[in-house]
């Protein structure tokens, strides 16, 4: 079945991580989205040639209008280095929104664990901002640990401290696993049994939805790690990134 391409006009974009750029779109014709899932880029070539990308959704589905994604740039890549350097009113092909197995919505009950990798960050910034946009008063727990090179690679860190600080049952653990501030008291390690035991061991039994997002080998360490210490295999919802 062909794809239905629709016309993305960049309308804001700024950096929300040293190497990560985030691109807002007007999106013609729009589709409301699940918080999880992404859209595909398309860029075409003068000569006809094209190369095709993923990815993930910031945005949470009650922006209207309004596609917001996250990209890492990949000095030899095709795609993200001209999406660097695409200016408001800029216009590229996208399609989506793609993906229904790494999604959530507030009408799924339980905790909320949400650990992200690098810019495996971004789809679970759009189930945060989900939650935050849709539940004002459903207080359940939601814990998010992020692993990141340094503070400078913490994907929106300022919006993710403020809504630690402003809602009580919103956890961010934060561990910096190259170079760490002189004055930081946080984790300095990868993520391990350890950790995943100090900070999510309280929510075994309660059936909460786990969602892990990064690099491949990240990705499945740590979802070993949350089968392990007794957490249901369906609970788990993984993810890789990739793309240039």
């Amino acid at each position: 079945m062909a794809r239905t391409w629709q016309i993305g006009t960049l309308i804001e974009a700024k950096m929300t991580a040293i190497n990560v750029r985030t691109l807002r779109f007007k999106v013609e014709p729009w589709l409301e989205h699940k918080a999880g899932q992404h859209y595909a880029i398309r860029l075409t070539a003068p000569n006809g040639y094209q190369a095709e990308r993923d990815y993930s959704i910031a945005s949470a589905p009650e922006e209207k209008g309004i596609v917001e994604l996250g990209v890492q740039l990949l000095e030899n890549g095709e795609v993200s280095p001209y999406l660097f350097k695409l200016e408001a009113g800029g216009q590229i092909e996208m399609h989506g929104p793609i993906g229904g197995h790494f999604v959530w919505n507030t009408n799924m009950p339980g905790p909320l664990v949400l650990i992200g990798g690098g810019s495996g960050m971004v789809p679970l910034v759009s189930m945060l901002r989900h939650y935050v946009a849709g539940s004002p008063k459903d207080e359940r727990e939601i814990v998010f640990l992020i692993s990141a090179r340094t503070l400078e690679h913490v994907l929106y860190r300022e919006e993710l401290f403020k809504l630690a600080k402003d809602y009580k049952n919103i956890k961010v653990v934060l561990t910096i696993t190259d170079q760490a501030p002189a004055d930081w008291t946080g984790y300095t390690r990868r993520v391990d049994q350890g950790m995943m035991q100090e900070v999510l061991g309280n929510l075994v039994g309660k059936m909460p939805m786990i969602y892990i997002c990064g690099p491949t080998p990240f990705v499945e360490v740590v979802a070993n790690y949350a089968i392990g210490m007794g957490f249901n295999s369906h609970e788990v919802k993984t993810e890789r990134f990739g793309g240039a």
